[in-house]
């Protein structure tokens, strides 16, 4: 049996600008950080000749072309699997559509799995630019670059994202200190919603193919707040960090209506009045985790969780996409 995990991750800074369809034009960079919740795909050879994929659901097919799972179909059939004695299965520490990459997290860790099987040695860039080929290439999903390669690479990581689809990948210049207090500062909270990404950022994708000034102009904003949010981690000033986030989340809702609602509104303005120095929501948006940066932990804690918030404590990962049993 293979088993592989692949993190999760949050964005630090410039999220948003890792679509194709802003980045071919324009150029993108952000900040990502992968963290010690993960995707983990198992992979078991069997007797039966049969296709045996087990997720939300379970299937069972003779040949490759009649899994249902798109991107467990695709991967298939890229890494060139031909014999159907295979059974795959999927867990993962946090639900789908709550805004912490899970999609890309998956499609990492299934090709990690299958390279596996087949005795291939595959770079994290490599993996990284194979995820992005079934999600974006193959499947035609409106999405960006950042969780296949923030999942496949790990730590806290840079990516500039250029014209011509290159993607330049290097960590982020951060003194321990600095590293464990921001570790220690950022919490994490479920908001209860999931949702699905594709749908909030299929209308970014939309308006910027078609040049609408309001969400390009909007996106070059970001990138900027993304290389400040570096700047600000590098040189160790967290306030100013914190400060960029809430930027950052007040230029976020204006690329979506579906970006927020009363409820995550209201949970925002409560976490600022409670100690919460800079804070967004991960992601597309429309629900999943709010995160918040304070120096007033259990403050903070006590509030959301009385609100009804769910705390998921996290820890960041400098492995990446790796095999952990063979």
């Amino acid at each position: 049996m293979i088993v592989v995990r692949s993190p999760l991750r949050i964005s630090l800074g410039g999220g948003g600008t890792d679509l194709p369809s802003y980045y071919q034009d324009h150029g993108g960079f952000l900040v990502a950080a992968a963290i010690d919740k993960y995707v983990y795909i198992t992979l078991h050879q069997t007797f039966g000749e049969e296709l045996i994929v087990k997720y939300s659901k379970l299937e069972r097919v003779k040949a490759i072309h009649d899994v249902e799972h798109p991107i467990v179909r695709e991967a298939l059939k890229h890494v060139k699997i031909t014999a159907p004695h295979l059974e795959i299965a999927s867990m993962a520490d946090i639900p789908a559509g709550t805004g912490l990459g899970s999609s890309g997290s998956f499609t990492t860790a299934l090709l990690k799995a299958l390279h596996t099987l087949k005795k291939n040695l595959i770079h994290p860039r490599e993996l990284a630019e194979e995820a992005c080929h079934i999600e974006l290439n193959l499947l035609q999903e409106p999405i960006g670059k950042q969780d296949q390669y923030i999942a496949a690479f790990g730590g806290i990581t840079c990516f500039k994202f250029n014209a011509d689809h290159g993607v330049e990948a290097w960590p982020l210049s951060i003194d321990q200190e600095t590293l464990y207090n921001l570790e220690d500062n950022l919490l994490l909270f479920f908001t209860g919603y999931s949702r699905s990404a594709s749908n909030i950022l299929r209308e970014q994708d939309q308006k910027t193919r078609s040049s609408d000034s309001e969400m390009i102009d909007n996106l070059h904003f970001v990138k900027e707040l993304g290389l400040k949010s570096q700047a600000a981690l590098e040189s160790g000033d967290l306030h100013q960090f914190a400060d960029l986030m809430n930027v950052h989340w007040q230029h976020k809702k204006k690329r979506s209506g579906n970006m927020s609602n009363s409820k995550i509104d209201e949970w925002y303005e409560l976490a600022c009045a409670n100690g919460a120095l800079g804070g967004k929501v991960i992601g597309a948006g429309g629900g999943g985790f709010l995160m918040f940066y304070t120096e007033e932990k259990m403050r903070l804690r006590h509030v959301l969780r009385e609100a009804g918030l769910t705390e998921v404590r996290f820890r960041f990962d400098f492995s990446g996409t790796q095999v952990i049993a063979q």
